[in-house]
């Protein structure tokens, strides 16, 4: 990957202009799916379609077997993370977050995963932790801060 460009990038989602963000957003997240060419998206895609059809299982042995094969591979932990939090798994996906970020440390969709799994536990504390991490590389983003904000309501 070229980080001077991912770098750029990462300051858009800092910029003012939603428009600007949006873009860089979508750019970040298309790097983020093709890091491994061809094999690696068609898998991911090939899970999505598994998932997408409720064959959970057969999703998760792709997503494994990509893991597997490519480990550095972030994006193939946070396909399974997600495929875990939607089958309420939480400590699962919260273990292939943490993977993500240890390869991946500027991965804003696994840390909001990670305030996700974390909120889902009661964790909330570590929710918001998770959450103010997110908004440290996307500012803008709403849904962090409004899980934030519910989170700390959960406090009380």
């Amino acid at each position: 990957m070229d980080s001077l460009f991912i770098n750029s990038l990462l300051e858009d989602l800092k910029n003012p202009d939603e428009t600007v963000r949006d873009q860089a957003t979508r750019k970040i997240w298309r790097i983020w799916f093709q890091q491994k060419g061809v094999h690696g998206l068609s898998m991911i895609e090939r899970s999505q379609k598994l998932m997408d059809s409720g064959e959970m299982t057969e999703a998760e042995a792709v997503l494994t077997e990509l893991i597997n094969e490519q480990p550095d591979f972030a994006e193939a932990w946070n396909r399974r993370a997600f495929l875990y939090y939607t089958s309420g798994e939480y400590r699962k996906s919260l273990a292939d977050c943490q993977m993500v970020i240890q390869i991946n440390p500027v991965h804003f969709g696994a840390l909001h995963g990670m305030g996700l799994c974390y909120a889902a536990m009661g964790e909330y504390i570590e929710a918001i932790r998770a959450f103010h991490y997110a908004l440290e590389i996307q500012p803008y983003s709403q849904i962090n801060q409004k899980l934030i904000l519910e989170c700390t309501l959960r406090l009380n």
